[in-house]
């Protein structure tokens, strides 16, 4: 089996303990994860404080930032294909999606290493005569990086890429689940030449681990993707050091199809929203709701486009559908589909049993028109799931998209130029793809509202989420300061 060890201060190091990480495809163990509990979760944060305040990366410029992060998109591009390979070996994601995203990753760096000098402070117009005063952007400190298994070296990279152009030092830590890439990836980060505990690597349980990262004294901020569960205890846990921390959790995604849709391209976008990746993305279109003139015309292209899906070994080209990750998430995908079927829901297609190794689960279309509060409809599922509603007008569509706890995306399916404007405004949520869906790019800032977090990752907003201002008063007066015990 390979074996993949913790990254603290510049060194490769084992852990307190060790774990097998499985291949989903397999259920089988393919490879050792060095554990970090709170002695490795200490380590890290202190070199990544010491890193911050002294040495040569607080020495350096925001350009000299810029070229290191540069570099390393340039290792990434080159380790693409071995990087692609551990995420599908330890993921089950398909090796065609993993293989195109991982090359897209790099791009975020090179926003990023390009934005390093360019985060300006400003002038103030003040109102004092003989006063300058002006701003300065500088780095928060020492952020808590902590990424899930699913794109974790994309949903790594639009953390890293920000909190390292700005200046700050960082400990990730990777899910438990599936973190071999993440840990390969930091070889990358000691070839590229970051100085010694700006960069740490790290992974472990909750318990032993996540807690006493949020805890830390010494963390200023906390990054965190993942579920709505765990980032109340992240929040909890921040109340001991009051950093901020940004969430970029799950969601219950609308996928808006109208009469006048396109309803060919608007079938082959849904299936690449509920589908593609297994489900297994918070920004799954996992809702969708269909005008009923078209309901059962645009069902049945769906069923035609599903019926011919590829299921099998992620690693191989050919592959369309891959597993789940974990096989409790496959008994959480399963249990959810039967107690809907029970409230009410009909079984379009899917829910049926795949045999042979590995944490497989077909793709699946529930008609929930007649159960709009079914479980599918209502909770995240994460996996390959759609739940269908029909709507009578535009008021009740937007009425239905809204009807959700979670706030991340929605997708607008509509040839009516006016009518995507109006529902733009009113869907509550972070993104709206408009004839088009689960499109990203680095310039684009990406987040959502109510359980599906808070703050921005992409573009310039997730720069300046590792900033704090600094304001700077200059008297230019060289007459003496008359009365002491008067605000100026």
């Amino acid at each position: 089996m390979e074996s993949f060890k913790l990254y603290i201060n510049g060194e490769f190091t084992e852990g307190s303990a060790c774990f097998n990480s499985l291949n989903p495809a397999t259920a089988q163990p393919w490879a050792v994860i060095a554990e970090a509990r709170e002695p490795e979760v200490n380590a890290a944060v202190e070199a990544a404080a010491s890193a911050f305040q002294s040495g040569p990366w607080p020495a350096m410029t925001a350009s000299g930032r810029g070229k290191l992060l540069l570099r390393l998109a340039d290792l990434i591009t080159r380790d693409a294909d071995r990087l692609a390979r551990l995420e599908t070996l330890d993921t089950g994601k398909i090796i065609r999606e993993t293989r195109s995203q991982i090359a897209y990753v790099a791009e975020y760096y090179r926003f990023y290493a390009g934005l390093a000098d360019k985060m300006d402070g400003r002038t103030l117009s003040i109102d004092k005569a003989d006063m300058e005063t002006w701003t300065r952007r500088e780095p928060v400190g020492v952020v808590a990086a902590i990424v899930p298994w699913n794109s974790q070296l994309f949903l790594s990279a639009v953390k890293l890429g920000p909190a390292l152009a700005a200046g700050c030092t960082v400990v990730v830590k990777a899910a438990e689940t599936a973190p071999a890439p993440l840990l390969a990836l930091a070889e990358l980060f000691h070839e590229a030449g970051f100085p010694a505990g700006v960069c740490n690597f790290i992974t472990g349980f909750a318990a032993a681990c996540g807690t006493p990262l949020t805890q830390h004294k010494q963390v200023n901020h906390i990054a965190f993707t993942g579920g709505p569960a765990t980032a109340q205890h992240i929040v909890r846990n921040s109340a001991e050091n009051l950093a901020r921390t940004s969430l970029e959790l799950g969601g219950k995604s609308p996928f808006i199809v109208f009469e006048d849709a396109d309803l060919e391209s608007a079938a082959n976008a849904q299936v690449a929203a509920i589908f593609a990746a297994s489900g297994q993305s918070c920004v799954a279109g996992s809702r969708l709701l269909v005008a009923e003139r078209v309901k059962a015309a645009f069902i049945q292209k769906l069923v035609e486009k599903v019926a011919p899906i590829v299921i099998g070994c992620p690693q191989q080209q050919e592959t369309q559908f891959g597993p789940l990750c974990t096989e409790r998430q496959k008994t959480f995908i399963q249990q959810t589909v039967e107690r809907s079927l029970q409230q009410g829901a009909h079984l379009v297609t899917g829910h049926y049993k795949i045999e042979g190794d590995g944490y497989y689960y077909p793709p699946t279309i529930l008609d929930c028109s007649d159960s709009p509060a079914a479980d599918s409809v209502m909770q995240e599922l994460f996996g390959p799931v759609l739940s269908v509603i029909s709507f009578r007008d535009e008021a009740e569509a937007i009425a239905l998209a809204n009807n959700t706890e979670y706030g991340l995306a929605a997708g607008v399916f509509t040839q009516n130029l006016t009518r995507a404007h109006r529902i733009t405004r009113q869907l509550r949520c972070g993104v709206v793809w408009l004839n088009t869906y689960r499109a990203v790019s680095p310039l684009a800032p990406f987040g959502g509202h109510g359980l599906s977090g808070s703050g921005r990752e992409g573009g310039v907003d997730a720069a300046l989420e590792y900033t704090t201002t600094k304001t700077v008063w200059l008297r230019t007066s060289d007459e003496p300061i008359d009365d002491p015990f008067v605000m100026r």
